[in-house]
């Protein structure tokens, strides 16, 4: 086997489990939100609703506690961490089925707090690669394939064992256990990356909290820019993933638990061919603004289908599909390409994880904030109408902070580039 096959070998076979297990860690988060819990409420809002704000608490916590912990991971005992991490999770869906509603709401919390570090565990085992473009996207693009897939798990275990909506989370994670610690074994596998790798892509290691402030010093304008757009991906992209079963039900399709997978998996497929294709870039700084480009081409897309959706122009169907595309060609970049080739391109000393988590921890700020307006206002409306609007806006919005973002680092790299 010459050395060319064999790193594509390690390409295939670390995208392949990195995949696999970030699948099937959603199967511990996600599967509740198939259920639609009705009549239910908790105080003056809805009790699903609790239910998500609770665990995006969690996700939140997570993510500003990860800045520290996640940037500063070593590379020993990974896999014991992402066991207890995800154990966690589980036992905290046991309680939530033992528990009664409304009391049940604080599990979704303690769910939420130690899933929100595993991505960023499982990403440290294949960045700072030059196949990480490649990798990164199998595991960004698990987001959407999971998504679909637990929910259609869910629905299928309510549909066909006439399990109740309380233990669907609990049995969700029961059949994804097994799968999860096969997956976890073959990452502990993957080799560490090369010195070639490292010579391409700079070399990462856990980060200090000199090294965080002097980042943020450093480049302050283009985090505040990718952090904002990264806010408005992740804020449509969660009334999405959270409330999908209730805009299905909205619009009719609410008896098809297969919906979720059909509208999901080719949105899998072609994020995971786009992102996947800029491994064949070399040069860092043309595959960020590269990266850029499909950012603003995602806005575009959300808004534009959604404009027509609202015009009754577009089937919900395709509208849920390209939505769905547009917004991912948003979010995934970030969670693949986007922070690799950023470190790569300015020869950055840190890692990943810092900047995801500092990202996320905005982005989950958000979407809290967004659900609590929703809830607290004195119309209430429906979920397909709110997050159809909210498309509009932020994406609108969106292109103009993208087209910043992309001048900003272009005009950063110049003088890097004079002062080389």
């Amino acid at each position: 086997m010459s050395w060319l096959s064999k790193d594509k070998s390690i390409a295939l076979y670390a995208a392949l489990v990195s995949f696999g297990t970030y699948v099937f860690v959603f199967g511990f988060r996600k599967s509740f939100t198939v259920c639609t819990f009705d009549g239910l409420t908790f105080g003056p809002i809805a009790y699903k609703t609790a239910l998500v704000i609770s665990q995006m608490l969690g996700y939140l916590m997570a993510k500003f506690y990860g800045i520290k912990f996640i940037s500063g991971l070593k590379k020993v005992n990974r896999y014991k961490i992402i066991f207890l991490l995800t154990g966690i999770a589980w036992m905290a869906w046991l309680f939530f089925a033992i528990i009664p509603a409304p009391y049940n709401v604080a599990f979704l919390f303690l769910n939420g707090f130690p899933l929100g570090m595993l991505w960023g565990v499982v990403f440290s085992y294949v960045e700072g690669r030059k196949s990480t473009d490649f990798i990164g996207a199998a595991l960004a693009v698990s987001f959407i394939f999971s998504a679909g897939w637990v929910k259609s798990v869910g629905a299928w275990l309510m549909i066909q064992f006439h399990i109740t909506e309380f233990w669907v989370p609990f049995c969700t994670g029961l059949v994804f256990a097994l799968p999860l610690i096969i997956c976890v074994y073959g990452l502990e596998q993957v080799p560490p990356p090369s010195a070639e790798d490292e010579q391409l892509r700079t070399t990462r290691i856990p980060m200090t909290a000199a090294d965080r402030k002097n980042i943020i010093k450093q480049y302050l304008p283009g985090v505040i820019a990718f952090v904002v757009i990264y806010l408005f991906a992740t804020i449509f992209r969660d009334i999405r993933d959270n409330f999908s079963a209730d805009m299905w039900k909205e619009m009719g399709y609410g008896s098809k638990p297969a919906i979720f997978t059909q509208t999901e998996t080719p949105i899998t497929i072609l994020i995971l061919v786009i992102m996947g294709a800029v491994v064949a870039i070399k040069n860092s700084f043309k595959a960020l603004m590269v990266a850029h480009a499909f950012i603003l081409i995602g806005f575009v897309i959300a808004g534009v289908s959604t404009y027509y959706f609202t015009h009754q122009l577009l089937d919900p169907f395709w509208w849920m599909m390209w939505v769905g595309l547009g917004l991912y060609l948003v979010y995934i970049p970030f969670n693949s390409i986007f922070f690799d080739r950023l470190i790569a391109a300015f020869s950055m000393k840190g890692n990943v994880g810092f900047f995801i988590y500092v990202a996320d921890s905005i982005g989950y700020v958000g979407s809290v904030s967004v659900m609590l307006v929703k809830e607290g206002m004195t119309l209430q409306i429906q979920w397909t109408k709110f997050f159809s609007q909210s498309v509009i806006i932020l994406s609108f919005v969106g292109v103009f902070i993208t087209l910043y973002a992309t001048y900003y680092f272009y005009q950063k790299n110049k003088q890097q580039a004079q002062t080389a």
